[in-house]
């Protein structure tokens, strides 16, 4: 019996990623994994701790005590941070810069990756993220990486925002976006880049369904659903 197959789906901020792999996840009949959840998770309970995101050996000390799971059960992932429910609360913009920050530390990416790696034991994923075809699934049967041009990201991200009821300015939200970059580009351990074989996808003018049905054509030719 083959092995339940992993499609990495990677990019930066705003490029598509989420729901483009819940879409694929769904058609596929896979299991959806957001691999940023868990370090956004970190992230939470670093600042409800009140340590500093930029002090790494704080931070590690911290997350090493701390218990990160995602849940599968339902529709709808959900993440625990020592068994409270924070799926809806990591969705913040001061997470996600302390997400930035925390995910920095060797430590705590040594930690987070064999949670996001315990999500695909026994059963096939879509999982997004910014290294999972680079660190987490090195041997993904399919790894894509999307990109997109930063304006429309930042138009992707405002949106988003607004749906989520949070207030917000394109200039704002696109500052935002720039800054997360930086510190993914800059970062020493698994920096964000397309793996070797990874099929780069522009999604700037490109529908979330068209995304989709590119990477839906690479499964069929790559992947081992059945």
């Amino acid at each position: 019996m083959s092995k339940p197959p992993v499609i990495a789906i990677d990019g930066p901020a705003g490029a598509g990623k989420s729901t483009v792999a819940r879409k694929v996840a769904a058609r596929l009949g896979l299991t959806y994994v957001d691999s940023g959840a868990t370090y956004r998770a970190a992230a939470l309970k670093v600042l409800q701790s009140g340590i500093a995101p930029d002090d790494e050996q704080a931070v590690a000390k911290l997350i090493a005590q701390t218990d990160i799971r995602i849940t599968s059960e339902g529709l709808q992932p959900r993440v625990l941070v020592d068994g409270q429910d924070v799926t809806e609360m990591i969705r913040t913009p001061e997470v996600t810069l302390a997400a930035a920050k925390v995910s920095r530390s060797s430590e705590v990416r040594a930690k987070l990756v064999a949670v996001q790696r315990s999500c695909a034991m026994g059963r096939g994923v879509v999982m997004e993220g910014r290294d999972i075809g680079t660190v987490v699934f090195p041997n993904a049967a399919l790894k894509v990486f999307l990109k997109a041009d930063p304006v429309e990201r930042a138009r992707r991200r405002l949106k988003q925002d607004r749906k989520d009821g949070r207030s917000a300015t394109l200039e704002q939200t696109a500052d935002e976006i720039a800054c997360r970059d930086q510190l993914d580009a800059e970062r020493k351990i698994s920096p964000l880049v397309p793996a070797a074989d990874a099929y780069r996808i522009d999604s700037t003018y490109l529908a979330a369904d068209q995304v989709v049905e590119q990477i839906l054509d690479l499964a069929r030719k790559k992947v081992d659903i059945i």
